[in-house]
């Protein structure tokens, strides 16, 4: 009952990877829609700096989850 499941390496890169690919790609489709859309590019402005931050910080600790040698 108290069995904690583990990744392997492999596993939890590809697992982590497809993670981090499906939420730029997501992030990235709101940004563009949000820009070309009602609230045009000056309007979409401050979500594309949040969206850039956060997509650095995703990316970052996909680096530090998965791929950096501990």
């Amino acid at each position: 009952m108290g069995d904690a499941t583990v990744l392997t390496g492999a596993t939890k890169i590809v697992v982590g990877l497809i993670a981090t690919v499906s939420m730029i790609t997501f992030i990235l489709g709101l940004a563009h829609s949000i820009s070309t859309g009602f609230a045009g590019f000056w309007g979409g402005l401050p979500f594309w700096v949040i969206s850039v931050s956060v997509l650095a910080m995703l990316v970052y600790n996909f680096y530090e989850e998965c791929l950096r040698k501990k």
